[in-house]
C-alpha cells in the first residue's frame, strides 16, 4: 500500500473535525470511507462536510426563507477565499488541501451550491428532466468530485466521471423516495408534476394526505420509480473498475448500500408517508464485510 505523508498537527484538528460531521450524519458513507487509503478519507470526508455544511443553511429554513440564500452565497464567498488560500473556517481549509490534493475542479464544488440554492425556493420539478437536472446539482456534482478523489488510472476518466455523476443522481433519488412524508411535513415534494398525474394524483395530494400508501396506484407509482433507481445504480456500477483499486470496495459499499433504502421501502409496501425507510445497521455490517471480503489480497 502506498505510504501517505503524516498529516501536520494544525490540519488534523480540522480533518478530524470533517471525519466527525461525516460519522454524525453520514453512517453508511463513513463506513465505506474506512476502506480509503488515509489521504483518501480526509478528502471523502471534507466533501461531505461541504456539503453537510451547504445543506444545513438550507435544511434548517422554512420552505421559503430570504435569510438562506444569503447564508449560502457567504457560503460560497468563503469557499473561494479558501481555494484562494486564504481559509477561515476548518471545513473549507480541509477542501481546499482537497482540492489541491485531487484535482477537484472548482466548478463542481460550484455546481452542489448551484444545487442546494434551489432549495432556499420551492422545487417543483414538471417532469422526469428537470428533477434529475435538480439531483445532478445536488448530488450527481458530489459524484464527481469523489470519482477525482477516488483516482481513474488509465485515461477513462470522462467515463469514471459520468458513471460517478449517474451514482449521486441515484442517491439523490433514492433520498427523495425516501424522505416523500418528511418532505411533505415540510412542505415539499420533489416528484415530477406529470409523473404524479400519470399516476393519479396531484402535489397538493402528496402534501396533505397521510393516506396515500394504502392506494394501488401509489404503489404502482412507487415501483416505477424504484426500478428507474435501480437502473441509475446499474449504470453507475459499471464505472467502479474504471476507479484506482484502492478505491473500488469504497465505491461499491455507497452504491450497494445506499441501493439498500430501496430494498427498505418495498419492504415496507411502499409506504414512506408515514414511515421513514431504515436500513437495519446488521444489514450494513454484513454489506460491508461482503465488499472487504470480495477485495484483492
Amino acid at each position: 500500500m502506498r505510504r501517505t505523508a503524516p498529516v501536520p498537527d494544525a490540519a488534523r484538528s480540522d480533518a478530524d473535525l470533517c471525519a466527525g460531521i461525516a460519522r454524525a450524519h453520514g453512517r453508511t458513507f463513513s463506513l465505506a470511507a474506512g476502506l480509503l487509503p488515509d489521504d483518501k478519507r480526509r478528502g471523502a470526508f471534507a466533501l461531505y462536510a461541504f456539503c453537510r455544511v451547504a445543506d444545513d443553511i438550507v435544511d434548517v429554513a422554512a420552505e421559503v426563507d430570504p435569510g438562506a440564500a444569503g447564508r449560502l452565497a457567504h457560503h460560497r464567498h468563503s469557499l473561494h477565499e479558501a481555494l484562494a488560500g486564504r481559509a477561515s473556517e476548518p471545513v473549507l481549509r480541509e477542501v481546499a488541501w482537497t482540492v489541491d490534493r485531487f484535482g477537484v475542479p472548482q466548478r463542481s464544488l460550484d455546481e452542489l451550491l448551484d444545487g442546494v440554492m434551489r432549495d432556499t425556493e420551492p422545487v417543483h420539478p414538471v417532469d422526469w428532466a428537470e428533477l434529475r437536472a435538480y439531483c445532478e446539482g445536488v448530488a450527481g456534482s458530489v459524484g464527481e468530485m469523489c470519482t477525482h478523489v477516488f483516482g481513474v488510472p488509465g485515461g477513462r476518466h470522462a467515463t469514471a466521471v459520468r458513471r460517478g455523476r449517474a451514482l449521486g443522481v441515484a442517491m439523490q433519488l433514492t433520498n427523495i423516495l425516501r424522505d416523500i412524508g418528511e418532505d411533505a411535513r415540510a412542505g415539499r415534494c420533489y416528484l415530477a408534476d406529470d409523473e404524479l398525474a400519470d399516476a393519479g394524483f396531484t402535489r397538493a395530494e402528496v402534501l396533505e394526505r397521510r393516506d396515500l400508501a394504502r392506494d394501488p396506484r401509489w404503489r404502482a407509482f412507487m415501483r416505477t420509480q424504484i426500478i428507474r433507481a435501480r437502473r441509475l445504480y446499474a449504470g453507475a456500477h459499471r464505472g467502479i473498475p474504471l476507479l484506482a483499486p484502492d478505491a473500488r470496495a469504497c465505491a461499491t459499499a455507497c452504491a450497494r448500500g445506499y441501493a439498500l433504502i430501496l430494498d427498505a421501502i418495498e419492504q415496507q409496501a411502499y409506504d414512506t408517508i408515514g414511515v421513514r425507510a431504515v436500513v437495519p445497521s446488521w444489514q450494513k455490517a454484513r454489506l460491508l464485510m461482503s465488499v472487504v471480503r470480495a477485495r484483492p489480497a
